[in-house]
């Protein structure tokens, strides 16, 4: 998993390969933690993938794969109110 900043102002977020993965969303606090607002797209490579146009600050988000939370563990975690916590990334 990873998140990549882009020149073109994009934030891309990236969920690993993994084969018996059919559904990922990315869900965080720039989507309203809407659990369906932004499906990701299976990319040739078998990784899941989004892009966002996102205003520099700090975003807050999770993967939700198959109706299940995972975090992003190349980012920065902070504990959320659920006992559990979510991915950080920050844009400039």
């Amino acid at each position: 998993m990873s998140v990549q900043q882009r020149k073109n102002g994009e934030t891309a977020f990236i969920f690993e390969r993994n084969d018996e993965v059919r559904r990922v969303f990315l869900v965080g606090d720039f989507n309203g933690w809407d659990p369906v607002a932004r499906r990701m797209v299976k990319a040739k490579d078998g990784t899941f993938r989004a892009k966002l146009k996102l205003a520099p600050g700090e975003y807050q988000f999770r993967f939700l794969v198959d109706g299940h939370w995972r975090d992003d563990a190349t980012t920065e975690q902070l504990a959320n109110p659920f006992g559990s916590t979510n991915s950080v990334v920050r844009v400039a």
